[in-house]
């Protein structure tokens, strides 16, 4: 007995060392690395009394809560069909949606450019640049975050207690109002969480399609560090991203804590069925729009990389296995896919790990505790990944055996920003689960290790599922911190599309936009290979 509670007890310790350690050794040691280098009192001092800098900062946050709003409202009706409705390529439609959200962000701006542009499609517009573009983008990238982490939330919820709403006269908007939106919540702060620290840090779409008068806290670094060289301002603008970022998530932290409810979750093919009468039309135009939306700026990058010199071509494709590209790369660009690929699954795999322990812990001891580790596990996400990078350079340069030029470091920073999507996907399920199902497996004689096995696992299982995916589409698209630590001769699929966008010559865009394509068919294959996955139903319990 007393073996079996200490076992208990380093398992309950574990849960908490494991992802502290973690976090601690690989996001913490190199941000202290960072600002121990270059932070100065009298430039967090100048920072915070700078109107220039306030004004960024207010407009950051702005446009963060706009961007976050945007996406809700968009997402959900997306969220809903995919949850509800069995429809043929429900699959393939997941996968789709999930797409835009890895694609390096300096292709999509292109294609968003390309779009809005004087004789482009939307050029009527008048949107080249400026903010309207900006959330237009965010919603764009985000989108998939509202549709995988709602949408499988609320594919496990049970219609029934709806349809009892209904039978008693409610309308079929007040019975969502009251009865389903309130179960929902949880999932929705937690996607909505995500969306705003994505969007509060947002770089790439921020620089390339906002005008100079809308900067971002993450673009001002860039240009304090990379255009002025002035490291300590720098910092300090990183440092109170940080702080906001940190406050922003303990507070939802506590909304999706208290919003919390214990329900019975039921398996996603006992929740969908087939639309009926008008829901035919509703399903069709939800699809339809966010296809178009989603697909409009994905087009253009298939149509360029196949329009080369005014004709239908495969030459772009064809170019990768030229001499020229490999000199460009240092290696072949079917290496990069395979680095990228390779680079995924591990990263994968230390995300699950890690964000499973941490989320297990969140979800069984509510509290101050918890809620500091949850905030101290989502700062990642509001944290620029270029500062993660050079970060791993700072803190690892000194280590033995040569681990700061070991590929491995990928992955790892790669695993560092996919834990918060394994943590905001996983707790929301954990903490929905009864109770109950627990004593009685306990009452008859199960071990902790069997009650988490038989009770918790089938049922977060989906919720394990889409954590995954999330986390191999973050390590596929992942650029900052990958271009300040991967080596030259292992380069990913962004740092290749990055290379050829650097050089001058049509043929290197044509190869940057036939490896995009490629990354977007290598991300379809991921996602949907997780799409695949058996879920174990709740009626086989």
């Amino acid at each position: 007995m007393n073996g079996n509670r200490g076992a208990a007890r380093a398992v309950r310790i574990a849960r908490v060392a494991v992802p502290v350690s973690f976090l601690a050794l690989f996001f913490a040691w190199p941000l202290a690395a960072i600002f121990g280098r270059s932070l100065r009192a009298s430039a967090l001092t100048d920072v915070l009394t700078d109107p220039v800098f306030r004004r960024v900062a207010w407009f950051t946050l702005w446009q963060a809560a706009v961007s976050t709003i945007l996406t809700v409202l968009v997402g959900l009706p997306a969220a809903y069909v995919v949850a509800r409705f069995e429809f043929p390529g429900r699959r393939l439609f997941r996968a789709f949606v999930t797409v835009p959200f890895v694609l390096p962000t300096v292709v999509v701006s292109t294609a968003f450019l390309a779009l809005l542009r004087p004789g482009g499609p939307l050029a009527f517009l008048h949107w080249q640049r400026g903010v309207a573009p900006l959330l237009v983008a965010h919603v764009f990238f985000n989108v998939a975050v509202v549709v995988r982490t709602v949408g499988g939330f609320w594919a496990n919820l049970d219609p029934r207690r709806e349809e009892a709403a209904r039978m008693l006269g409610a309308s079929r908007l007040r019975a969502f109002r009251s009865v389903t939106l309130p179960l929902l919540a949880p999932s929705i702060i937690a996607a909505a969480s995500i969306v705003f620290l994505f969007t509060f840090t947002s770089f790439g779409v921020a620089l390339l399609l906002s005008d100079p008068a809308h900067a971002t806290l993450e673009v001002e670094i860039y240009r304090q560090a990379v255009n002025l060289f002035d490291l300590r301002t720098a910092a300090a603008l990183a440092l109170v991203q940080i702080v906001a970022v940190l406050a922003v998530v303990f507070a939802l932290a506590r909304a999706q804590e208290r919003r919390a409810v214990a329900q019975r979750l039921v398996g996603g093919t006992e929740s969908a069925r087939r639309p009926r009468g008008r829901e035919r039309i509703v399903v069709g135009g939800v699809l339809g729009v966010t296809v178009l939306f989603l697909g409009g700026p994905l087009a253009v990058l298939v149509w360029r990389s196949l329009h080369v010199g005014g004709n239908w071509s495969v030459g772009s494709f064809r170019a990768l296995g030229s001499s020229a590209s490999t000199t460009t790369l240092f290696v072949s660009p079917w290496a990069a896919v395979r680095n990228s690929a390779e680079f995924a699954i591990v990263a994968t795999v230390i995300a699950l790990v890690v964000g499973g322990l941490a989320s297990v812990a969140i979800a069984s001891r509510p509290g101050r505790s918890t809620r500091s580790l949850d905030a101290f596990l989502m700062l990642p996400l509001g944290t620029s990944a270029v500062t993660v990078g050079f970060g791993f350079l700072l803190a690892f340069r000194h280590l033995p055996f040569g681990f700061e030029r070991s590929p491995l470091l990928v992955p790892i920073a790669h695993a560092v920003v996919a834990i918060p999507f394994v943590v905001r996907a996983v707790v929301p399920a954990l903490r929905s689960i009864d109770p109950r199902l627990r004593d009685a497996a306990t009452m008859l004689g199960a071990s902790p290790a069997r009650v988490w096995r038989e009770v918790d696992l089938p049922i977060t299982a989906r919720a394990f599922a889409v954590a995954a995916g999330f986390c191999a589409a973050v390590s596929l698209g992942e650029f900052g911190a990958t271009l300040f630590i991967a080596r030259p001769d292992w380069p990913t699929v962004p740092i290749a599309i990055q290379r050829f966008l650097g050089r001058p010559g049509e043929i290197n865009v044509n190869q940057s936009l036939a490896m995009s394509v490629i990354l977007m068919l290598l991300t379809i294959v991921v996602v949907f290979g997780i799409e695949r996955v058996r879920v174990r139903d709740l009626g086989e319990l």
